[in-house]
């Protein structure tokens, strides 16, 4: 799985967001009109994903039919869509699974298009910033809240740019599931579910109130459902204040079962999962120490349209992430450079051959020749694997599992022994591309062994195969340098032990 691409031979006119939530997976469709959004389709399904994620961590089927069925729905309005064109995401319940692997292999047959998992941070940043675009740019500093199916994001920024974000382990689906399982409203369990919520939120919560934000704004399924009943109700006007949530409260106690809270507002599909929402939300402004709430329509699936149309513009925040990080861990520029300069070189000549023409294969070959050397800020012995670790662990803004896996997994390899293991563990669809590009940039880095800027290497040719690759130097130039030349002959090795014959002459 490698990252969607950010240039087009032609700017698509529409781009579409899918958002695989715990709860209900949305689909949103926007035509791009002088660079701005404006959407020409939704759809919305609620899938219930959540629900079907056992004890053991994995899927059920029932839940994956439902899932499966949703995904070809939605890829029949998505049909004819260019690569690139759409993205989407999953969210806790794919991060948790234990066989999302096997589920995101059918739902992207059925989609026509890739399905990223997305970490919490990144879900918090996506939501922040199609948030923010709901409400508009404010010199003010905002919390923003959503409730999902299995995590509740917390997120204090300013504008349009998060400053701090949260991703709790708890949501309307988890919560339902673990308090009211069969939809009855007692008080002691309305009383341990706010708990549970309080103690989830503990770690977060001085940091959060200690942020200093002007205004609250929730945002997402629940909060827009809560907001919907309270205001029917005519508890409040517009928004969420704790009164009126407490009167909610009071009400849903009150019925005593899910199935006698009868609000006009309130969804009958809404309803199995909208006691552990209340909850949740209680949990959140009584920890937050919050009076009022204002709503924003929109959220993430709004900021992963808002965040693939900066990729089209060439505003992809992937590369100030790797920039970043690079800086941080303070890799030697030049060489990193003339790293990136030499295999995205080698990767023109064999891009036809190996199936590696698209422009996200390129990205992901740059960025992993700038952060190939960032494993040196913890040791120089084996920091390949350092590096490898660090990009695998990090909250890098902008990245999907899959992504950070397979550029994990670039500078893991790019030298001493192949690490076979490693590419394996990777989607089917990205081990045999990410292994070719691994063989690009361990050339490259061993090309530059010298790390001297007026060193020119020589005009070379490449002749790829299957499993074979053959590079052609000038006459005499690898008589001329020996170190280089023994240094092929041990890549030839390490090679030839994972599966594949290097030549040179």
């Amino acid at each position: 799985m490698f990252g969607l691409s950010s240039r087009f031979a032609k700017k698509p006119e529409a781009i579409a967001a899918v958002d695989l939530g715990s709860n209900s997976f949305h689909m949103k469709v926007a035509r791009v009109v002088d660079g701005q959004l404006h959407v020409i389709d939704r759809l919305r399904e609620m899938v219930r994903l959540g629900a079907g994620l056992r004890e053991d961590k994995r899927l059920s089927n029932e839940a994956q039919a439902r899932a499966l069925d949703c995904l070809q729905r939605f890829g029949q309005r998505l049909r004819g869509m260019p690569p690139g064109s759409v993205r989407a995401a999953g969210t806790n319940t794919l991060r948790q699974a234990r066989n999302a692997n096997a589920f995101l292999m059918a739902g992207e047959q059925l989609l026509g298009h890739p399905i990223e998992i997305i970490s919490g941070l990144e879900e918090a940043r996506l939501i922040y910033l199609g948030a923010a675009h709901g409400i508009g740019a404010s010199e003010e500093r905002r919390l923003v809240v959503d409730i999902g199916g299995g995590s509740t994001e917390l997120i204090v920024g300013e504008g349009f740019t998060p400053r701090q974000r949260e991703s709790l382990h708890m949501g309307c689906v988890s919560v339902s599931r673990a308090f009211f399982r069969d939809g009855v409203l007692a008080p002691k369990l309305m009383e341990r579910a706010e708990l549970a919520a309080r103690l989830e939120l503990r770690p977060v919560q001085a940091a959060i109130r200690s942020a200093g934000w002007d205004s609250a704004v929730g945002c997402s399924g629940t909060i827009r459902a809560v907001r919907d009943v309270v205001c029917a109700e005519g508890w409040s006007e517009g928004g969420i204040t704790l009164s009126s949530l407490l009167k909610l409260r009071k009400a849903l106690l009150k019925a005593g079962d899910m199935d006698k809270a009868n609000f006009d507002a309130l969804k009958v599909e809404r309803k199995p999962v909208f006691a552990g929402g209340v909850a949740v939300l209680l949990g959140v402004f009584r920890a937050l120490g919050i009076e009022s709430m204002g709503i924003s329509d929109e959220a993430m699936r709004e900021g992963l349209l808002y965040d693939l149309l900066g990729r089209i513009r060439h505003e992809d925040v992937r590369e100030r992430t790797v920039d970043a990080l690079s800086t941080r861990c303070s890799v030697e520029t030049d060489q990193a450079r003339r790293v990136k300069s030499t295999a995205l070189r080698l990767l023109e000549d064999v891009s036809e051959s190996w199936g590696l023409s698209g422009p996200h294969y390129a990205d992901m070959l740059g960025w992993a020749a700038q952060l190939h050397e960032i494993g040196q800020a913890v040791s120089h012995t084996q920091y390949h694997k350092h590096g490898a670790y660090l990009i695998l662990n990090s909250d890098l803004s902008g990245f999907s599992y899959q992504e950070q896996a397979t550029l994990a997994a670039l500078v893991r390899g790019h030298r001493r022994k192949f690490p076979r293991s490693v590419f394996g563990a990777l989607p089917e669809v990205s081990e045999l591309p990410a292994r070719r590009l691994c063989i690009l940039l361990r050339l490259a880095v061993l090309l530059h062994r010298e790390r001297q800027a007026a060193t020119e290497l020589p005009v070379i040719r490449i002749d790829p195969e299957d499993v074979c690759l053959r590079i052609l130097f000038p006459d005499g130039w690898l008589d001329d340098n020996p170190l280089t030349t023994a240094d092929l002959e041990q890549e030839g090795k390490y090679l030839r032990a994972a599966g594949f014959e290097l030549q040179f002459a």
